[in-house]
């Protein structure tokens, strides 16, 4: 651990791929056609800044770090500071990029037309279609654009690992999270985990793609995918691979020493006990992933299941946080609540089931929240109670 005492001090994040986030709510969206937008939001984002702002809602200590550069990075950069939210940004040449969520709080039911010209579930002479879907309740809808982002120069680089490394210093944990602009090579993360790792400073690591498959070399304490991204970050060979199954007995399983049973197939690998909801499959295959992910550095694994709540693979043993219901909203910066949960709780030291149990109600707040970065305490406070975390052993 770093110098702080446990549950005080800063915790770093870390957005390499920061944003201009704008968030246009309109009712019925046509995407063949005009619509009006009900309410518009512009606000810094990325996912470690959407994790700072959950962490400062809830009276910590953050530092937001990554690339700025550009008209949206000052853009950025002047609404974190409106914010009130501490921000050590390195300048970039290239623009920062900017990203698009439309958020839809009513839909019209499915197979039904906007009101207007062609509208209205009716052919265009005014008679009824013949071909129109019948109707049926929708949720909420969000749609996200997602721009690539700036392309960084080894240079620009260079210099955000020196203002990293005095940081580290003063921090009690570090969230390394989102994607990384083009110029930014795939083990960039494990270079982060592993340089707060040599400082004492525990690491989480929030990623995708190969960034997700190259950062347990740099030992993080949790490693944050959700279900869709272990399965992308994973082939068959390395579930086969010894050592890939999730053996949750003891301190030592998953480790490259572990010398459990390997994960070729669903009796290897083990399954579900006493775990209501979501299918063996699911938990089955998350379980085999997180061993990998352990086997090949990786000290604890938190998978995200959606609404089936959450899986953590860790030293201590294996657990399942299932919610109570279901929480309609946007979706978008859930997992970064959720992030921020788990960081809450690394910092702390609190015992992991409360760890999930705290993480899954922030990420389900903030699904109740119209906005990343927010989430909804009415939300927080009558979920948490429900969450149900059981053990889950071969």
């Amino acid at each position: 651990m770093s110098s702080s005492a446990a549950g005080s001090g800063t915790i770093l994040t870390v957005t390499l791929n920061l944003a201009l986030d704008v968030t246009y709510v309109a009712d019925g969206v046509d995407w063949d056609g005009v619509n009006r937008v009900r309410s518009v939001h512009r606000r810094a984002g990325g996912k470690g800044v959407n994790v700072a702002r959950v962490l400062a809602a809830l009276g910590r200590d953050v530092l937001v770090t990554g690339l700025a550069g550009g008209p949206n990075g000052r853009a950025a950069e002047a609404d974190l500071s409106a914010a009130g939210l501490p921000a050590a940004l390195t300048p970039i040449a290239a623009e920062s990029r900017a990203t698009l969520a439309v958020c839809d709080p009513a839909p019209l039911p499915y197979g039904a037309a906007p009101a207007g010209p062609g509208g209205g579930g009716a052919a265009s002479d005014g008679t009824a279609s013949e071909d129109a879907a019948p109707a049926r309740t929708a949720g909420p809808r969000t749609a996200l654009f997602n721009e690539p982002g700036p392309v960084v120069t080894e240079a620009e680089l260079d210099d955000f690992l020196r203002g990293y490394d005095r940081r580290l210093r003063d921090a009690a944990a570090v969230v390394i999270s989102g994607s990384l602009p083009p110029g930014v090579p795939a083990g960039f993360y494990a270079e982060l985990a592993a340089r707060a790792r040599g400082r004492g400073v525990p690491a989480i690591v929030d990623a995708d793609g190969e960034p997700l498959r190259a950062a347990p070399a740099g030992r993080p304490a949790v490693l944050k995918p959700n279900a869709e991204e272990l399965a992308r970050a994973l082939s068959a060979a390395d579930l086969r691979a010894p050592g890939g199954g999730p053996e949750t007995g003891g301190p030592e399983s998953g480790g490259p020493e572990s010398g459990g049973p390997e994960s070729g197939g669903p009796e290897a690998r083990g399954t579900p006990a006493g775990v209501p909801g979501a299918g063996h499959a699911l938990i089955t295959d998350a379980l085999a992933g997180a061993g990998v992910l352990r086997r090949d550095g990786a000290e604890s694994v938190v998978v995200s299941l959606g609404a089936d709540g959450l899986l953590a693979v860790t030293p201590e043993g294996a657990w399942r946080a299932a919610m109570p219901y279901r929480v309609a909203g946007n979706p978008t910066g859930a997992g970064d609540a959720l992030v921020a949960g788990l960081a809450l709780g690394l910092m702390e030291g609190t015992p992991w089931p409360d760890r999930l149990r705290r993480a899954a109600a922030l990420g389900a707040a903030a699904v109740a929240a119209p906005v990343a970065g927010d989430f909804d305490e009415e939300t927080f406070r009558r979920v948490l109670p429900g969450i149900r975390v059981d053990p889950v052993g071969p």
